[in-house]
């Protein structure tokens, strides 16, 4: 092999370490990748200089980002490219970040979990998709979610991709180390309050179909709309909810005041239950409200809780007036209106009190938490990914659905009028899934819960705790003298003055 292939070896191992980590990713969903990928990543950083470390270390994000964000290409082309390269970049500086040595094994746990968190947060609110958290939820990690949610899962993960790193340097001690740090979160995470089942009811979620890949330009606003009126009829009585998934009631003003709500209440009333249903709702010229609207059984308007967290590029568009001029007229026209009202809807009935994080808000677990330590025993998720080609967003939409279930104690029930619609249950699990495109109701008995995990009690705080401790922990390490006695030594010979 010659020198020049020779020195590319490393910058392509550390590509192929990114793309094993995708590989551990919904879709794909072979979790375990994602601990050889950081494991093959480590050999490519041990002892190399800063510079090296953060370019390894973006490549392996590019490696991971390029495939596993595609779905942004919906939004805006030019988009997902920055947006790449801004999120390797993050990646890159919690590389390099961690130190050179011995100490790296320890602080990138803490390095690579600050640098995610600054993505799922900045800019333009963060995109929370893509991370390895999101994999592991399938794995036997996933139970440290309800101690410190999904910042605390990553951190494990890597732990444990850092275990498998130096045993495979041969340093048994801080492999072991790692390692039984894990396994004691888990531990902890098996016997921490998991919430508790106060009753059950009986839920019907309506799944209108229709092609994947549309949008609303394709088919309009009233063949949605026709679509859940027509899988609604299979809904069998009695039922306690019945759930619409987002945006499937399209109008120009308020929704109450259009005749499709007559319709809406038309079929609670003939069914003898409450709906909440998905509507846009027309805000003037320039602005739309998104909003979970409840009907009750008697017709009437019951509540609605409006959407905080917006999709950037897709329900409003960061920084308009710089960039309009540039789009030409491929930006969205009108930016959706930020909800003032808490995420909680009370359903009449056996059902009570649920929260509705919308669509994207399923992606931030603050947006959950908030309705559940006000008292929600359900959590609801209408959502709307028919636009998206291919499954990225949806499977990843499952499987944070998944990890919300897993830290609020709560079954979780998403819908989405093209797919997937899931019920799952506080343990994370997936008790019924849909298919891509059906019409179809999946209608089945679910638990109401109550209680608090310690991740609702305490946010991100023990994440945030172990990822400082560990970035603390391993550059001690790495700045400790590697024999004292023997530099005391050294000292204690040479008594000239430094």
């Amino acid at each position: 092999m010659t020198a020049p292939a020779r020195r590319r070896l490393p910058a392509l191992a550390a590509l192929g370490a990114g793309v094993l980590l995708c590989l551990s990713l919904p879709p794909f969903g072979w979790w375990p990748l994602a601990f050889v990928g950081l494991a093959v990543l480590d050999r490519t950083i041990a002892d190399q200089p800063a510079g090296s470390r953060f370019r390894r270390g973006w490549l392996a994000a590019m490696g991971c980002f390029l495939p596993s964000l595609s779905w942004m290409t919906a939004l805006t082309a030019p988009g997902y490219l920055v947006a790449c390269v801004a999120y390797a970049t993050m990646l890159g500086a919690g590389v390099a970040a961690a130190p050179p040595g011995r100490g790296r094994w320890l602080a990138l746990v803490g390095t690579w979990t600050v640098a995610e968190l600054v993505r799922w947060s900045w800019p333009f609110g963060g995109v929370p998709l893509a991370n390895l958290a999101i994999g592991q939820v399938a794995g036997p990690l996933a139970g440290v979610l309800r101690i410190g949610g999904s910042v605390l899962l990553l951190a494990a993960t890597v732990a444990v991709g850092q275990a498998l790193a130096a045993a495979v340097a041969r340093r048994w001690a801080p492999a072991a180390g790692l390692l039984a740090g894990v396994v004691l979160l888990v531990g902890l995470a098996a016997v921490s309050p998991a919430g508790h089942a106060v009753g059950t009811a009986e839920v019907a979620l309506v799944q209108g179909g229709g092609k994947q890949g549309t949008r609303k330009s394709e088919t309009g606003v009233v063949e949605p709309f026709q679509r859940h009126v027509a899988a609604s009829d299979a809904v069998a009585s009695p039922v306690d909810l019945v759930v619409w998934p987002e945006d499937v009631i399209d109008t120009d003003a308020a929704f109450v005041d259009h005749p499709w709500f007559e319709v809406v209440a038309g079929i609670a009333e003939r069914i003898g239950a409450p709906m909440v249903v998905g509507t846009v709702e027309g805000a003037g010229e320039e602005h739309f409200r998104n909003a979970a609207v409840l009907v009750a059984a008697d017709g009437t308007a019951a509540g609605r809780y409006e959407k905080v967290h917006r999709v950037p590029f897709g329900e409003y568009v960061p920084l308009r007036s710089l960039l309009e001029p540039l789009a030409g007229g491929a930006l969205p026209k009108r930016d959706a209106l930020i909800g003032e009202d808490p995420n909680l809807l009370d359903v009449p009935g056996r059902v009570g009190l649920v929260t509705a994080p919308i669509s994207w808000e399923v992606f931030f677990a603050d947006r959950t938490r908030e309705g559940v330590e006000a008292g929600a025993r359900l959590v609801l998720n209408p959502t709307n990914g028919s636009s998206f080609t291919g499954t990225i967003v949806q499977s990843q939409q499952v499987a944070s659905s998944r990890m919300r279930a897993i830290e609020s104690g709560r079954w979780v029930l998403q819908v989405a009028p093209t797919g997937f619609s899931a019920v799952i249950d506080a343990d994370g699990r997936v008790l019924e899934r849909s298919a891509i495109s059906e019409q179809r109701v999946i209608q089945r008995t679910v638990e109401l819960r109550e209680g608090l995990t310690l991740y609702t009690r305490w946010g991100n705080a023990p994440g945030l705790v172990v990822a400082g401790a560990a970035i603390a922990a391993g550059w001690a390490i790495e700045l400790a003298p590697r024999d004292p006695a023997r530099r005391r030594g050294r000292h204690e010979a040479d008594p000239s003055p430094s």
